[in-house]
């Protein structure tokens, strides 16, 4: 309900959409170049991804390289990816969930991981 039962005013909810929506727009490319890690193997093997969840590094420690063990290197890197992009959910929802709140919910809303 409008307090004191007025009409809304379009432009005031225009300009406040607009203002969200640039919001929104400025907190997507600061998540596409925050980086974040994730790691397995106690360090063995560490990924980095951006907060949009884009892989950009992969670093391997000699020790977890055994010819004959690849099963186990590879289940290593599955897990520091998705480590790091559970930690780059973490950072959408701290710098999206505001934002999404502002617009009505945080849920429903198409573009948005939560």
């Amino acid at each position: 309900m409008i307090p004191g039962g007025g009409q809304p005013n379009m432009q005031q909810l225009l300009q406040q959409a607009q203002k969200m929506q640039q919001d929104l727009q400025r907190a997507q490319e600061e998540l596409a170049n925050t980086e974040v890690d994730g790691q397995a193997g106690g360090g063995l093997v560490q990924a980095t991804v951006t907060g949009a969840g884009e892989l950009r590094a992969l670093k391997i420690d000699p020790k977890a390289v055994d010819p004959e063990d690849t099963e186990t290197l590879a289940d290593l890197i599955v897990a520091a990816v998705h480590a790091a992009n559970e930690n780059a959910q973490t950072l959408q929802q701290q710098k999206l969930g505001p934002l999404a709140q502002g617009l009505g919910g945080g849920t429903g809303i198409p573009g948005l991981p939560f």
